[in-house]
Formats: C-alpha cells, structure tokens, sequence
C-alpha cells in the first residue's frame, strides 16, 4: 500500500467540543491507491490472493490459534511480556499515582462475549453496573467498529464517549448547564462525504454475499463488516472473491480484517489510535503528562491505540485474549468476565481514596491498592487498613 500523502484532503466534518480545547485534528489525509495499483492488488494469480485472504482469516479464528503447538508453547513466554493486568493490578496503580485515569473500551470482545450472532452481543446487566460506577470515577469512552447508535443501544449509558465505526463518529455526552438547557456535546465525523458510497458499497454486497450461508453483511455507517463466523471454512476462499468482485469498483475504500470479520473501510487515515488521540485533546489532555490513558480491547484493530500509548509513554494497553498474539499492548485479560473484575478493582481503589481524602480533609492521598477477595471483602496491604464490609463490596458488584 502506498505512503501516505502530506496533503491533507477536504473532508465534510462536523465537530462541535463543548469542552474548551484547542481545535480537534483533522485528519492527516487519505491512503493514497491508483486505481490500476488496486486493481492489481486485486489481481488473481492462480488463486494467490484469495488464499492469502483466506490465510488470514484462518490467523483471525482463536479457535486456530488454540490449535498451534508452536504459539502453545510460547504461553509462558508471551505471559511473561503481557502479564495479567489483574495480577499486576498494585504495579499499575502505582504508575498511575498523580495522573488523571482515563478509560477506554472496545465492546464485542471485551464489554460482550464474541457471539455468533452480532446483533445479539449484549452486554451483561452486571457488565452495565460496572461501567456506569467507573465512568462516575474516570472519563470513560467505548471506541468500536460498530456503528455508533447501535453501540449505544448495547450499553445503555448517557455518561460515556462513544467513538463508533472505528473511531469515524465520535460523539460524546449531553451536557447540562445549571438552568438545566442541554448543551450540544463533541462531534466528530470525519470521513462523512463517503456514507453514499458505504450505502451503496453496503447494498452491493448483501446481494452478492446472500448465497453464502452464514455471511452477514453490517452496514457501520462509515464502514462495511462481512461477518463470516457462521460460515463453512470450505466457503471462505468463495467469500473472500465476492468481497473482492465488489472492493476493486472502489479505490477509495480499503479492505481491514477483525476477529471472523471482513471490513471495508474509507481509505482515510483515521482509526481507533486516532480516535484516542482526539478523545484526550476534547477532555482538555492533548499535552497533558499527568494523564493516564488506559484502553482495553480484544482484535487487531485496537493495536492502533495499544501502539499510540506506547508511542505516548503514557498509561498502557490491555489486550484481551486467551491466547498468545503479537500485541504492542503491555498486559492481558483472559475474557469479559476478567474485564469485568479489572474494572471492579479500579472502581473500589478510587472510592476508597475518595473516601480517604474527605476524611482527612486533604487532597489525594496514595493509597495501597485493595483486593476484592471471594466473599465481597476488600483487603489492603496495611493490615490496619484491612475492611470486610461486604455491602460495601456488593455496591461495586
């Protein structure tokens, strides 16, 4: 794929921030493809293309990856770089003392189980509890591919950002003023001149994928997903060349890969690291170095954020994974559930140095991080402080 240009297209956005921030950044510009390079990109040479497609959908199964001796083999390994973020749980704290903590999430994967069915990946209602009391504690945003309303439909929560088809539709919460007049929130669509084309690009595919048993096409607003979860790994290679019949009429999208999904993207330089990015300048933390970004997130996609953190050397990713992948996130969580007591965890430390410091009648005070042990008790490392209310526990749970 070719380089990037420097020049920066016009593209239709829409951005309100009610925050008092300097101008969001627009988008660096567009993926550069000729038509003839795509075309040739396209190209079928005794099959090659389309079993190199097939190749990575297969790397894109945990199911494969479950399957390889070699990857098996390195667990102990790849634990030893990604330890458990729960493990881990008091080092984390402790580099994030003096920062300002602030949440990202992807949803399928990490807030919901992968299902095989995408319009049924709803979200537990303990699941739901747990984000709204740590979006009361840190800034928090869901950054998905999925389209942004649909997202919400998921999860059901005025007080989060949600940053929707991969981060080209972020839009954040409704603010109220004291007179109780709603104010409008951060908007951000940067890819909008293509929803024709993606309706269209959407349309064209539902119809020539139909006789593929299995395959669900989802239209994302600013991107296409080809789901091929439910369908015969024989069908791969037939889906792969429909896919591909259909993107090589349009130059200026782009084909991605997720977990058991084909994507099709505009060729705008524009992902969920971008997305990170704009989120923390519209909360006021753009050349911040007391911030503490964390995102948590299961597919490839979220690599885009997991390297800007990196690239930052600010807070750290979390992959969430039951098997070894080639990540630039720092630690890992199992599944959803583990997500789940993760957030828990941050939850309960932050109401235990927000109680700590009223008491005192001081400013922050830097508190061992607590366990939440098996019977709803929370235990700190200074046996003095140690506390065993469990109705205490059961309101974070």
């Amino acid at each position: 794929m070719a380089a990037a240009q420097n020049v920066i297209t016009d593209l239709n956005m829409a951005i309100t921030v009610t925050v008092s921030v300097q101008k969001p950044p627009a988008p660096h510009g567009y993926i550069s493809i000729s038509r003839k390079k795509l075309l040739q990109n396209l190209e079928i040479s005794a099959g090659a293309r389309v079993n190199a497609w097939v190749d990575s959908m297969r790397a894109s199964s945990p199911t494969h990856i479950k399957s390889t001796p070699s990857l098996s083999d390195d667990q102990g390994s790849w634990n030893l770089h990604h330890p458990s973020a729960l493990d881990m749980f008091e080092q984390i704290i402790d580099a994030s003392k003096g920062k300002k903590i602030v949440m990202f999430l992807d949803y399928d994967g990490t807030l919901s189980p992968i299902v095989e069915d995408p319009d049924r990946a709803f979200m537990s209602k303990k699941m739901r509890k747990t984000v709204r009391k740590l979006a009361k504690c840190f800034p928090t945003a869901i950054v998905s591919g999925r389209c942004r309303d649909k997202v919400y439909k998921f999860v059901k929560l005025d007080e989060l950002y949600y940053a929707g088809s991969h981060g080209m539709d972020i839009k954040g919460p409704e603010k109220r003023s004291k007179s109780n007049k709603v104010s409008e929130s951060v908007l951000f669509q940067p890819a909008s001149e293509f929803l024709p084309m993606i309706d269209e690009v959407y349309k064209q595919l539902v119809d020539t994928t139909k006789s593929t048993t299995g395959a669900k096409v989802e239209n994302n607003k600013f991107c296409v997903s080809v789901h091929f979860r439910c369908v015969d790994e024989k069908k791969w290679g037939e889906l792969a060349q429909k896919v591909r019949s259909v993107l090589k009429e349009y130059p200026k999208l782009r084909l991605t890969q997720g977990r058991k999904v084909l994507e099709i993207r505009p060729t705008i330089i524009w992902n969920k690291g971008k997305a990170l990015e704009f989120l923390l300048e519209s909360l006021g933390f753009a050349n911040c170095t007391d911030v503490f970004p964390v995102y948590i997130g299961d597919d490839r996609t979220d690599e885009d954020a997991f390297k800007i953190l990196r690239d930052r050397g600010q807070g750290f990713g979390i992959l969430v994974s039951k098997f070894p992948k080639e990540t630039s996130a720092s630690y890992s969580l199992q599944e959803p559930d583990e997500v789940m007591n993760f957030l828990r965890r941050l939850v309960e430390w932050k109401q235990l140095s927000l109680r700590a410091q009223s008491r005192m009648g001081k400013g922050p005070v830097a508190l061992t991080p607590c366990r939440v042990n098996s019977n709803g008790s929370c235990t700190l490392s200074d046996p003095q402080h140690t506390t065993s209310d469990k109705s205490r526990a059961s309101a974070i749970l």
